[in-house]
């Protein structure tokens, strides 16, 4: 497998030239993250699809049963993903001595994550009464979050682990781990879920144990390839093994525990306009969901764009080029406009034919159609909100960025859609449009608030350097 190693930047290039080349690195870095990152949404598809084709009630279930997890997970994952550039900023100092130790950190949060998750994941009685769900479903649901919690800590282990390969630079790898995964996943949803090889058909509970069997093998696959590759040899888990450190778990903490709250506030806020949009009936909420996936779709590529600038901008910072990382920064904007602009014209034009590739019925078709339009805008604001806050993250400045996305999502995109989807008291009422409209509304401003910091934001080099290393040695 092929390594990618960030390099150092050469100051003496003309700025265009130097911003070409930080471009550059962006692509090298976040092409592997992209694929990896549509990989693991391809699980979440395949586990629909076939988990529909079992019955209606088995997708409910596995449905039900993914939103319990997936904000528990995204949160985990949003802490654990510190390590990223916690570890990108030693490898870009050269501080090759710290880089285990904060690794073996995060492994430790993950254990205490994996059990925090599967406490809670196996004990859904209650949330489950809450639903109403008929007794069937309600069975499945539990016997799927069951099945999945036994690959939990798994899954926590890559997320860890990736904080080491991705803060090295060598994001292939990741992607290649996580295709490995999918692969497995589509066979073993096979098995499980419809009974083949002698196993009883086990519908949506299958799902689960293919899930957490993919993940078993992903996670056992990327600890033999990390004790095995030439590259690794100088990050050895057994040999380099530390205890656990209160002040380095504390650091790690410091950085992810704001990253993790914002895209749980963020995904939580989905749930929540879903939930509202129900009253409205199957055909809006299905434009909706439908104009949703495809905006989320788009966003992988600014979103991946954005994971490499966290990584570029906690290099540039450790390897004390300030001016570099401001840079790249500041240009990645222009990167993210541009792209943005791109998406928006393709949603303008290809609306109808967007929409239907996702369905026949016309009426869902002129829902999703409507709500392209708006959703062209919302991606703008979007991409460019995720371009601030990841160049942020790269500073470590994590804590204000999440206030700023708590005060836009929920204080201003919530109650001005809800304003606008159910009430005249602005226009007259827009229906899911409105919704619409003041998630941009939220996501212009913290595009406006966010770029606000970020070039206003200017750390000291040789702070941002000892502060890095306060909390890993």
């Amino acid at each position: 497998m092929d390594e990618i190693h960030q390099p150092l930047p050469e100051p003496r290039q003309p700025l265009v030239a130097r911003t070409l080349t930080e471009w550059r690195t962006l692509a090298i870095l976040g092409g592997p993250i992209l694929i990896a990152q549509v990989a693991q949404m391809a699980n979440g598809v395949i586990d629909t699809i076939m988990a529909g084709h079992a019955s209606a009630e088995d997708l409910a279930a596995v449905g039900i049963g993914s939103s319990l997890w997936m904000p528990l997970f995204l949160f985990f994952m949003g802490m654990l993903g510190a390590l990223q550039p916690i570890i990108s900023g030693y490898n870009g100092a050269g501080e090759v001595g710290k880089i285990m130790p904060a690794t073996w950190q995060g492994l430790y949060l993950a254990a205490a994550g994996s059990v925090i998750m599967i406490g809670l994941l196996t004990h859904v009685h209650p949330v489950l009464a809450l639903l109403n769900l008929e007794a069937n479903t309600a069975r499945i649901t539990q016997g799927y979050l069951n099945a999945f919690a036994w690959g939990i800590p798994a899954l926590l282990l890559l997320t860890a682990l990736r904080g080491l390969t991705d803060g090295l630079g060598h994001t292939r790898v990741i992607m290649a781990f996580s295709v490995l995964s999918t692969l497995i996943n589509l066979p073993m949803n096979y098995i499980f879920i419809y009974g083949k090889l002698g196993l009883p058909a086990m519908g949506g509970i299958g799902c689960g144990w293919a899930t957490s069997i993919s993940n078993g093998v992903a996670a056992v696959a990327l600890l033999v390839y990390l004790n095995r590759s030439r590259v690794y040899r100088q990050f050895h888990l057994i040999a380099d093994w530390v205890k656990p450190d209160l002040a380095g778990m504390r650091y790690i903490l410091g950085v992810g525990v704001p990253i993790g709250f914002t895209i749980f506030v963020e995904a939580s806020l989905f749930s929540v306009i879903a939930l509202f949009l129900a009253p409205l009936g199957p055909v809006v909420v299905a434009g909706h969901q439908i104009a949703l996936n495809v905006v989320s779709l788009l966003f992988m590529l600014p979103l991946s764009i954005g994971m490499a600038l966290t990584l570029r901008v906690s290099f540039l910072m450790g390897a004390r080029a300030p001016a570099t990382a401001r840079l790249i920064s500041r240009s990645s904007l222009i990167l993210a406009a541009a792209t943005a602009l791109v998406f928006a014209i393709l949603l303008f034009v290809f609306s109808r034919e967007i929409a239907a590739l996702y369905t026949s019925d016309s009426e869902v078709q002129a829902v999703t159609v409507r709500l392209l339009m708006f959703a062209a805008l919302f991606q703008i604001a979007d991409v460019i909100q995720v371009t601030c806050i990841s160049a942020l993250r790269g500073y470590k400045d994590t804590r204000i960025p999440m206030f700023i996305m708590l005060f836009s999502f929920w204080g201003v995109g919530l109650p001005l859609g809800y304003l606008l989807t159910f009430t005249d008291w602005l226009v007259p009422a827009m229906g899911a449009a409105g919704f619409w409209v003041g998630l941009t509304g939220g996501l212009a401003s913290a595009s406006i608030l966010l770029g606000w910091r970020l070039f206003l934001y200017a750390p000291d080099n040789s702070q941002t350097a000892s502060a890095a290393g306060s909390g890993a040695s």
